[in-house]
């Protein structure tokens, strides 16, 4: 059994994908960062962002 990394970000030790996770994760407002993996490594991430619109009772509020 394989001991999990240390997420802590001062460690030299972080996987390389972590710093991509973290640059798809910031500035995303509403969405989905997904992580694919195979044989127990990350081969893929994956970045949906979502738009939200005001809905006509939000803007009848501010109007």
């Amino acid at each position: 059994m394989t001991t999990p990394t240390s997420l802590d970000p001062s460690s030299p030790s972080l996987p390389d994908w972590l710093a991509l996770v973290r640059e798809k994760v910031e500035g995303l407002r509403y969405g989905v960062v997904q992580l694919v993996v195979h044989d127990g490594r990350v081969t893929q991430i994956e970045r949906t962002e979502k738009t939200r619109l005001a809905g006509p009772r939000e803007t009848e509020a501010h109007g």
